[in-house]
């Protein structure tokens, strides 16, 4: 497994490889995964952290079962730009998946993903209790549609033929 950026995801996404999303919490992992056109972001079930060993498990039998080639994890950084110590944990997590895994993980900076799932569950009348328990894998939607659209910006050649 290694750090990759943005640039260098289109080759790995070649042969009907699909894009995941997370939004690492302290309690949950929030998922989403791409469709295979990389359009669109769509949310899966949260994974209830408990050990890594456990959590990475869990997590890598969701990736393969959905075809995934690549990994974006959302990176909070702080509304200044600085890196705080849930940054760290994102950082770590990272590495910690290196051990157990070959897929190439790109960190996006997430700052506001939080905010903006919760205002669209709001507007889709969520109630708070439904809400907290799509907040999370919401915010990796939201994390992964913007490195989808960002994907889409560099272009059509980017993508494997």
């Amino acid at each position: 497994m290694s750090i990759i950026t943005i640039e260098e995801l289109p080759a790995r996404l070649s042969g009907g490889k699909t894009l995941a999303g997370l939004d690492l919490g302290d309690k949950t992992i929030g998922v989403a995964v791409s469709d295979r056109g990389f359009a669109f972001a769509h949310p899966r079930p949260v994974i209830m952290r408990r050990k890594f060993s456990l959590d990475a498990a869990v997590l890598l039998a969701l990736l393969q079962k959905e075809n995934v080639g690549a990994v974006v994890l959302g990176l909070p950084i702080n509304m200044g730009g600085s890196e705080g110590p849930r940054a760290q944990k994102s950082r770590a997590f990272a590495r910690n998946m290196a051990g157990v895994t070959d897929l190439p993980f790109v960190l996006w900076d997430e700052r506001l993903s939080t905010v903006a799932a919760e205002r669209t569950l709001i507007e889709m009348d969520f109630s708070r209790r439904k809400r907290a328990g799509k907040i999370d894998s919401a915010a990796a939607a939201f994390i992964l549609q913007g490195v989808l659209d960002r994907l889409q910006a560099l272009g059509v050649d980017a993508w494997p033929k």
